[in-house]
């Protein structure tokens, strides 16, 4: 297996794509005016408590104000012991005019803002540092139980030794690594977290405290971990940036960063643009020639599998399952490229066989462990539907990249000519019945205007006997085709 980093740097924007053996497996976009929020801290302001959400909106100084929950608001837990019901009135927690200590923890997405908590956490290469939480532990990622006592108990000795406050959480890149290394963070995010608490009583109220590592810097400390082989970027400026980085924090990685100087774009010579471009399309071919639709709403994305023009070989079962097979890889990759979170559902090929299914289902949860956004699969339901949540921090990429079609508005599809010549019927009889004009002036794009003269002439003829007036027809180039006027002449 053959894993690169490539990083493409412009004055505008950052681009890291992950590629595993010439395949783009993730994509991480940051524009230079638009960046994003995810772990940023802010000094702000509550300005209005809502106790019937349990939540309360913070002005931060962004375009919307951001959004936190009661739970986001007590003390941290232990995942599973808590419960909403639990929770004590918001009321209690905060009071609108509070001046509040706040983490970004979802980047604002369509109308939503930003969701906020302040369950603090500060990153580092090895280790993720929680000032309000005693809490010590280590990545779910790493398997090995002699390996995860081994992580803990270096720590939880480090943290003894510097009688500091706070908790970690040991990173799945600490995976192997020397425990000298790992606990060398420690003193450097106790040492951050006081400039910051320092820092916090000067700055006024909304402003930023403490900002997140820009994107090339990120990836080292986020995406670089066995088994990279290469790390590419084909910035000379970025490249030193990098490097100087690595040998603080990572020097490992210092002989893998390399400066990309080809003449050929960095991310063409990987074919890593034409995957963009097909990540941004609803339909996505299976190598069987069946394919996957994916359908992303504001409330949940959609997969569904067909079968396409597979045929097979022996029997329907096992074209449905081979095809299946493929697709739960493939879903996965996607999910990944695409950045989709939040619900899921997928829609195999309706399997018989119980056994095809437990396949399928740990084919999805197998392609699923690379990836970086915490997933979760309830199994298949009674409509024989699979349902999975992946947990949701930025816009997804059609997000970022596209915006609603002013043509159809975001709808996907827009009025046939059929149907907006009938509206342009019934309008012309409305203003028939109200006024007293001698003639009609329907203005409206060629698509329209071609079938009212030609298809439809029949039914404008009999329309100008009935109301007893003439109708006249007008090509606008600038309508779309549901735009129309009607000039009272």
């Amino acid at each position: 297996m053959s894993e690169e980093i490539l990083i493409n740097v412009s004055p505008v924007e950052t681009r890291v794509a992950l590629v595993d053996n010439g395949v783009l497996q993730e994509l991480h976009i940051e524009r230079s005016h638009r960046k994003g929020f995810v772990g940023n801290l802010y000094k702000g302001k509550v300005v209005r408590v809502l106790p019937g959400m349990q939540a309360a909106f913070v002005d931060i100084g962004l375009e919307r104000t951001g959004f936190i929950h009661a739970q986001d608001l007590v003390p941290e837990f232990v995942e599973g012991e808590s419960r909403r019901a639990e929770l004590p009135d918001i009321r209690t927690l905060v009071r609108e005019g509070q001046t509040i200590l706040v983490q970004v923890s979802k980047d604002p997405i369509s109308t939503k803002g930003a969701r906020l908590t302040t369950h603090i956490t500060l990153s580092s290469r090895y280790l993720v540092y929680m000032p309000n939480s005693p809490h010590i532990g280590v990545s779910i990622r790493i398997d090995d139980e002699a390996e995860r006592d081994r992580l803990r108990s270096a720590v939880e000795s480090a943290v003894k030794e510097s009688d500091g406050r706070g908790g970690f959480i040991v990173r799945t890149v600490a995976e192997g690594i020397d425990e000298d290394a790992v606990v060398a963070d420690i003193p450097f995010l106790q040492k951050l977290w006081q400039d910051l608490n320092d820092k916090l009583a000067a700055v006024d109220v909304p402003a930023v405290v403490y900002q997140d590592m820009p994107l090339t810097l990120r990836s080292l400390r986020d995406l670089a971990r066995s088994p990279i082989e290469k790390i590419r970027v084909d910035s000379r400026l970025s490249w030193t940036h990098m490097r100087e980085f690595a040998n603080d924090y990572a020097p490992q990685l210092i002989n893998i960063i390399e400066c990309y100087q080809g003449e050929r774009p960095l991310l063409d010579l990987y074919g890593v643009e034409d995957e963009i471009a097909r990540a941004l399309d609803t339909r996505v071919p299976l190598k069987s020639s069946g394919y996957l639709i994916i359908e992303q709403t504001e409330a949940m994305t959609t997969v569904d599998v067909n079968t396409g023009a597979f045929v097979g070989r022996r029997n329907l079962e096992e074209t449905i399952f081979k095809t299946n097979m493929e697709a739960a890889g493939a879903i996965a990759r996607q999910l990944r490229v695409r950045n989709i979170g939040g619900i899921i559902v997928l829609d195999f090929i309706d399997m018989q066989d119980p056994e095809h299914q437990r396949q399928v289902l740990r084919t999805l949860e197998k392609a699923l462990e690379k990836d970086h956004a915490k997933t979760k699969i309830t199994g298949v339901s009674e409509l024989g539907l699979v349902e999975m949540t992946r947990k949701r921090t930025r816009e997804s990429l059609g997000q970022m990249l596209c915006e609603p079609c002013p043509m159809c508005r975001g709808r996907g599809e827009v009025k046939s000519a059929e149907t907006v010549c009938y509206e342009v019927f019934r309008e012309i009889l409305r203003e028939a019945r109200a006024y007293d004009n001698e003639k009609f002036l329907v203005l409206a794009a060629s698509v329209v205007v071609d079938r009212l003269l030609d298809e439809e002439a029949a039914y404008v003829a009999d329309l100008e006997a009935f109301i007893g007036r003439t109708i006249e027809f007008q090509v606008e180039p600038l309508f779309n085709q549901e735009q129309y006027d009607i000039v009272l002449v």
